[in-house]
């Protein structure tokens, strides 16, 4: 290959994880068509399921590890950034509105950035990022409140800020993953598969009676393979991939776009209007996550 052409390796990683972000923006609009056939625990059984079978027929190369600790390491992302990240978020949307938590999931990125310090000694922490963090969180909040009431709930909300925090340390564990050069996809795969091995109790717990008929209901149907293959099976490798070239703190600030992408995408596909200040936040995340990105 010609030397300049095509993109960089960081001009790729950008591109993967602004790719992810575009999909997972749509993630709330099809989760919410599917919830209304299944809960949010046969969702995310169904989801995982679906995901696994996508990413073995693409490559079903037997994982080998290098140190039985790394499984650990797979073993705590599958149960944070699987398990815990999901289950909280769901359970969080029955208590609180879905603006609420938006915006509190958006605070990831700062709770990642110091979770990769503490943990996987990354990079220092600079002022822009800070700076950035303020004002794409001031833009998320324009986004997701443009029209509505703030309606704290404690319950609701204290989820959501957990849920972030789990996210926090799925991108350490990804992070220390990465230094041993284990393919993404696959690492991606066995994280799958200790998330289902950790639903399967829990399904004792909130119950799984899915029949036949509750998929074959065709925006459930579409809804389930879409979150299954592209928003699981694809975006999980490409977000692990966009990790491994930018690093944890570049790529999760990213995550600023999801409540803006999400508007876009209601708007396009379900007709709900955008309010004028949602088009203010969005440009204030946009420029709350190019400040979050210069190195100082």
């Amino acid at each position: 290959m010609v030397k300049g052409a095509g993109l960089s390796a960081a001009g790729r990683g950008h591109a993967l994880a602004l790719g992810t972000i575009l999909v997972w923006g749509t993630t709330f609009i099809a989760s919410t068509l599917a919830l209304r056939t299944l809960s949010p625990n046969e969702l995310l059984v169904s989801r995982l399921v679906i995901a696994l079978a996508a990413l073995f027929l693409v490559n079903r190369q037997k994982l080998t590890l290098i140190s039985r600790k790394h499984e650990l390491y797979l073993m705590g992302a599958a149960l944070s950034g699987v398990v815990l990240y999901f289950l909280f978020e769901n359970i969080a949307l029955t208590y609180t509105n879905s603006s609420n938590c938006s915006v509190i999931i958006s605070t990831a990125p700062f709770f990642v950035a110091i979770a990769t310090r503490i943990f996987a000694k990354e990079e220092k922490l600079t002022r822009s990022f800070f700076v950035g963090f303020v004002i794409a969180i001031i833009g998320v909040g324009l986004v997701s409140f443009a029209g509505h009431t703030l309606k704290l709930n404690p319950l609701g909300d204290g989820l959501c800020v957990l849920a972030a925090i789990s996210w926090a340390f799925y991108s350490v564990f990804i992070r220390k993953l990465d230094g041993f050069g284990y393919p993404t996809l696959l690492i991606t795969r066995r994280i799958f598969l200790y998330g289902l091995l950790f639903m399967a109790p829990l399904t004792l717990v909130f119950g799984f009676s899915v029949t036949p008929a509750d998929f074959l209901a065709p925006s459930t149907l579409v809804s389930i393979l879409f979150l299954g293959v592209v928003a699981s099976a694809l975006c999980f490798v490409t977000w692990n991939t966009a990790v491994s070239i930018l690093g944890p703190i570049k790529t999760s600030a990213y995550i600023y776009l999801t409540p803006g992408v999400t508007i876009v995408f209601a708007w396009l596909i379900l007709n709900d209007p955008i309010h004028p200040l949602a088009i203010v936040g969005a440009a204030l995340t946009l420029a709350g996550l190019w400040v979050s990105q210069r190195r100082r």
